[in-house]
């Protein structure tokens, strides 16, 4: 394959005992890593000097329920130097954790907190992991697809607490 994502080949001599699973869509590469090597992916990524993914565009989590592991996390990187995009994936089971990529990016550290709020998956290691969107009386995580619809106590009217 001629025309491969520079970051694949650099990946595979890189991790030769890692099994990444690589998908193309419209010219976007994604590329799936086990959780317990997304730091080293990571770290590798934005250091190699010919690749040099040193922006972290984004990072989400999604919610796969009733699939097994039930959760992703997702990392949109951007190299500069290329001019390339590229999505890791790593997967996550219900009440499992992820290392956090806070000392990699900096921009992770308010992401990782908005996907712990937000479907609850923590991240080990992050420096400051509480909730930002929501008060720390709510309960539950509203982008799980088993939250209710009406939120957790529809019934009773919202007084937030000062």
């Amino acid at each position: 394959m001629a025309d491969i994502h520079p970051a694949i080949r650099k990946l595979e001599g890189k991790f030769p005992a890692l099994a990444f699973e690589v998908k193309t869509f419209r010219g976007e590469v994604t590329i799936t890593v086990p959780k317990g090597e997304i730091v080293a992916v990571c770290t590798f990524l934005r250091s190699d000097p010919d690749l040099q993914y040193q922006f972290l565009t984004d990072l989400c989590g999604l919610d796969s329920f009733p699939k097994t592991p039930r959760f992703e996390v997702v990392y949109f990187l951007t190299s500069m130097k290329i001019n390339q995009r590229l999505r890791l994936k790593t997967k996550v089971g219900e009440g499992e954790s992820v290392p956090s990529v806070e000392s990699i990016w900096k921009a992770a550290d308010w992401l990782e907190r908005e996907v712990y709020d937000l479907f609850g998956i923590p991240f080990e290691n992050h420096p400051d992991l509480r909730r930002i969107l929501l008060w720390d009386g709510f309960e539950g995580h509203p982008l799980r697809k088993d939250f209710p619809v009406e939120g957790p106590d529809f019934g009773k009217p919202f007084i937030p607490e000062v």
